[in-house]
């Protein structure tokens, strides 16, 4: 007679085959171009898995479908293979971390723009708003941005810090040079925010100032910029980390000397890392990897 360890061998053997002629089928649909109809057999098959307690195939049928979207270039099937994956499972980490590497090629280390946003939108939906958050700002999308932090702000914040939430995301985008990105955040969420009476100028103090500083940025003058933080201290020391960002703005648009020329510590270099990527591993690791530059709708 067989034992039941032999035949959970047979079972596990049956089921990999089985993985294997579905996925058969799955590449001969993607090579021929039929994107969404591979996407609807991934989707019909996750879901037959994971009702029938088929995790290990579940996860592997999602692992070799992202590598062949992978190598079509199919970014928007790769943000919905990660809407179908467990939000805790350390899986959808790896499959993040590998896309947006993929994805960098020829667009920049931190990943293509277009990618942070189906991502940045998943992650929204599923009201993770911080993860949403770091995707946003990498995107090109400030319309979508402001309107998660509105959602964000009404739904988990004080009614005393709606203007915060704004000031941060505008800070680091202007940290990441995104000059039109801050902008476009600051006036979607300002407009549509229900907390927030129509300016400018604004009742909080803090609108005002990253108001005036968008102005000044444009303008590129030190002395307005100097006056203008002088000015506002009160509202800057809100948070400690708004001076630090503002040594970094003050360098990167009117020309103001860097006070560690080297690099940056602290929190400002753990938050700035975060926000740029870090370092030579991952160019390293780029330039290991022999695939051509890509394109992204």
């Amino acid at each position: 007679m067989m034992s039941e360890q032999d035949a959970g061998k047979c079972s596990s053997a049956r089921n990999r085959g089985g993985v294997q002629r579905v996925e058969g089928k799955l590449r001969a649909s993607v090579e021929k171009g039929d994107y969404y109809e591979a996407h609807q057999m991934y989707r019909t098959l996750f879901f037959r898995y994971m009702s029938q307690g088929k995790y290990t195939e579940a996860r592997e049928l999602m692992y070799s479908g992202a590598l062949l979207f992978f190598s079509y270039n199919q970014v928007k099937c790769l943000a919905k293979l990660f809407s179908l994956m467990d939000p805790n499972s350390p899986e959808r980490v790896a499959f993040v971390s590998r896309a947006l590497k993929w994805s960098a090629k020829g667009s920049g280390k931190l990943g293509h723009p277009k990618l942070h946003q189906l991502l940045a939108i998943t992650l929204w939906k599923e009201q993770n708003y911080g993860e949403s958050r770091y995707h946003f700002l990498h995107s090109s999308d400030g319309e979508g941005c402001a309107n998660m932090l509105v959602e964000y702000s009404t739904s988990r914040g004080y009614r005393s810090e709606v203007d915060m939430f704004v000031a941060q995301a505008v800070l680091q985008l202007l940290c990441l040079k995104n000059k039109t990105g801050a902008s476009v955040v600051f006036t979607t969420y300002t407009e549509k925010h229900p907390s927030i009476e129509k300016g400018p100028p604004f009742v909080q103090p803090l609108l005002n100032f990253i108001w005036f500083l968008l102005l000044a940025v444009d303008g590129g003058k030190l002395t307005v910029f100097t006056v203008l933080c002088e000015q506002y201290q009160l509202s800057l020391k809100r948070d400690p980390m708004y001076n630090e960002y503002l040594d970094r703005i003050g360098q990167l648009f009117f020309g103001v000397p860097p006070k560690q020329p080297s690099s940056y510590g602290g929190l400002l270099g753990n938050l700035l890392n975060s926000l740029m990527g870090s370092g030579d591993e991952e160019e390293a690791d780029d330039r290991q990897d022999d695939s051509s530059p890509i394109e992204l709708d």
